[in-house]
C-alpha cells in the first residue's frame, strides 16, 4: 500500500515557535525515532508499532477535540523535532496548514489512505473518523508499519513483529464487535449523537447512524439541527441516546429533554480516555463504545 506523504516546507522559525533556540528548554536524546502524532488515538496506534525503537508525542490534548484545535507554541517543537508526522487526513487536522508552515522540513503521512471515505450528508469533503470502526483499523496500523520501515530500515523485524501481534488483537476487537453488536434488534440499529460521528462504525456493522451536527468544525447545534434530530428519535422510535466524551454535553440533553429519550451514556470519539477511565487505549475505548451503545439500544 502506498501511503500519501508530503514533505513540509522549510520555513524560518517564528516567534510563535517560543523556544527556537531558547536556552531554558531540556534537550532530548536523540534515540531512536522521534515520531509525533496529531491526536491520542493515534498515538496509542503508533506506540503499538514503535516499541523500544523510539519515542511517541502527540499535539490534541485529551479531552479536547481535534477538528478545530488551535496548534500551542510546544506543538511546533514537538513536529520541528520528529523525525515524522503522522495524521488521520481526510479533512480531520483542519488547523495543518497553519502548523506547517512555522516547521521544518517534516515529513507528513496520513494515515488512512487506502480508506474508501464516506461522504458528509448535504455537505462537502468526507467524514475523517475512520479509526472508530474496528475493521478500519488495521488499515493505520500497516501504513505505519509501512512507513516506519521506509525510515527505519535496521527496524524492521521489530516494526512488524510489534505489527503483527496487535493487527491479532484488532481482528480479536473487530471479531468480538460483530458478534456484541448482533445483539441489537434490526428496528433499532440507530446511533444518535452530538456529532455524526459512527459513520464507519455503521457501514462496518450495520447501523445507521445520526447526529445534531454532521462534522464539530463545520456547524453547530442550531435550533433547526436540534428540532430535526428531535424529529428523527420520535419518527424512528430510538431507544437512546449518547453523547461524547469531548463535546459539549447540552445539545444532547435538549434533544433528549424535547424527546423524551434517555442520554444512555457516554462514548470516546475523538480522543482517548483519561487515566482511570477504563479507555485509555483505543480496544479498551471501542470495547466501551461497543458495550455502551449495545446495552443502551437493547434496553
Amino acid at each position: 500500500m502506498k501511503v500519501k506523504k508530503w514533505l513540509v516546507s522549510a520555513g524560518a522559525c517564528v516567534l510563535m515557535l517560543a523556544g527556537c533556540g531558547d536556552g531554558n528548554e531540556q534537550e532530548t536524546e536523540n534515540e531512536g525515532m522521534q515520531v509525533t502524532v496529531s491526536f491520542s488515538i493515534l498515538a496509542d496506534f503508533a506506540e503499538q508499532v514503535v516499541g523500544d525503537r523510539g519515542t511517541v508525542e502527540y499535539l490534541v490534548p485529551i479531552g479536547e477535540e481535534p477538528h478545530e484545535y488551535e496548534p500551542v507554541p510546544s506543538d511546533f517543537q514537538k513536529v520541528s523535532d520528529a523525525d515524522v508526522f503522522y495524521v488521520n487526513g481526510l479533512d480531520l487536522e483542519e488547523w495543518l496548514s497553519g502548523l506547517v508552515q512555522n516547521v521544518g522540513d517534516v515529513p507528513i503521512v496520513e494515515l488512512t489512505e487506502g480508506i474508501e471515505p464516506v461522504p458528509l450528508e448535504g455537505e462537502d469533503g468526507s467524514d475523517p473518523h475512520a479509526w472508530l470502526s474496528p475493521e478500519l483499523a488495521p488499515v493505520y496500523i500497516e501504513n505505519l508499519v509501512e512507513d516506519l520501515v521506509e525510515r527505519d530500515p535496521e527496524g524492521e523485524e521489530e516494526y512488524r513483529e510489534n505489527a503483527d501481534a496487535y493487527l491479532e488483537d484488532l481482528e480479536e476487537l473487530h471479531e468480538w464487535t460483530v458478534e456484541e453488536t448482533g445483539q441489537v434488534q434490526e428496528e433499532n440499529r440507530y446511533i444518535v449523537m452530538s456529532e455524526n460521528a459512527f459513520k464507519y462504525f455503521g457501514r462496518s456493522y450495520n447501523f445507521e447512524t445520526d447526529g445534531v451536527w454532521e462534522i464539530n468544525s463545520h456547524e453547530e447545534g442550531t435550533p433547526g439541527q436540534i428540532n430535526r434530530l428531535v424529529d428523527l428519535v420520535e419518527e424512528q422510535q430510538i431507544p437512546a441516546l449518547f453523547v461524547e466524551s469531548t463535546i459539549d454535553q447540552r445539545y444532547m440533553e435538549t434533544v433528549s429533554d424535547n424527546s423524551g429519550v434517555e442520554i444512555y451514556g457516554e462514548v470516546y470519539t475523538d480522543a482517548l480516555g483519561t487515566e482511570g477511565s477504563g479507555a485509555e487505549t483505543y480496544i479498551d475505548m471501542m470495547r466501551h463504545n461497543v458495550e455502551t451503545i449495545v446495552s443502551g439500544l437493547n434496553q
